[in-house]
């Protein structure tokens, strides 16, 4: 089996985050860098599948040469190779992001061979369009389920599960196929010391994909409004004893 991973360069952020000037984009200045909990289970999803079954794995990603930190750390985890969509542009909206990766699918087929299964995270952790698997899997005309929570590999088909009200959808498809996975489909490894030191020595294949023309047009980001928490004061002491009363008898917790 051939693997095609696909992640996304997204800031590291744990707490409040500030925007740029203009509202339309994240100040990085002071982030780190990562992948979406979704793609980490992505990656983890494909090396099992080659432990169990056998074959090779790729991960690709669209951004600046930074972003070969998130395409080692794949690696180190256990993914075989690596391709980077090198640019340098800061705005990739889906459909641009989508026809970038499905060019370069088709050049690395030409060389390489098919990829029989090709992995997204349902959606990023920064924009959460939830749009790039879709639409990769609709420009080469490949069947694409997504959500899943669940995945196996048998006969050259698939069988993958995702969540609903009460229970779970049962999808099969033949291969080649487009799968969007969601967090807890597995519990992802850490890198090892060990495969951190042959990430650092494997080849990163570089591509630079022009960028289409822009179908949409960012206007700004903006903050949701923060809840405000309101405290009165009762008063003190024994003379608040009263209102206390009150307010108790109002939350139906005395009569």
């Amino acid at each position: 089996m051939n693997i095609l991973v696909c992640i996304k360069r997204v800031p590291d952020v744990g707490s409040k985050f500030t925007l740029t000037s203009d509202n339309k984009a994240i100040d990085t200045t002071n982030l780190g860098f990562t992948i979406s909990p979704h793609e980490e289970c992505a990656v983890e999803e494909a090396i099992s599948l080659i432990e169990k079954h056998g074959g090779s794995t790729t991960v690709l990603t669209l951004g600046p040469p930074a972003a070969e930190e998130q395409l080692r750390d794949s690696l180190a985890r256990g993914i075989d190779e690596a391709i980077l969509l090198a640019s340098d542009i800061p705005e990739w909206d889906p459909m641009q992001t989508a026809n970038a990766i499905i060019d370069t699918i088709r050049s690395v087929e030409e060389k390489s061979g098919k990829f029989e299964l090709l992995m997204f995270g349902n959606e990023s952790a920064d924009s959460g369009n939830a749009q790039v698997g879709i639409r990769v899997a609709y420009g080469l005309g490949m069947p694409c389920i997504c959500g899943v929570k669940d995945l196996e590999f048998t006969d050259s088909k698939i069988t993958a599960k995702r969540d609903m009200t009460n229970g779970m959808e049962i999808y099969e498809s033949t291969l080649p196929v487009v799968v969007a996975v969601k967090e807890g489909i597995n519990l992802p490894r850490y890198p090892s010391l060990r495969g951190r030191i042959k990430a650092k020595k494997k080849e990163v294949t570089y591509f630079h994909p022009n960028q289409s023309t822009v179908t949409m047009e960012m206007l700004q980001f903006k903050h949701p409004e923060e809840q405000m928490k309101k405290v009165v004061m009762l008063g003190e002491g024994v003379g608040a004893a009263h209102s206390a009363v009150e307010v108790m008898k109002k939350l139906n917790l005395i009569k």
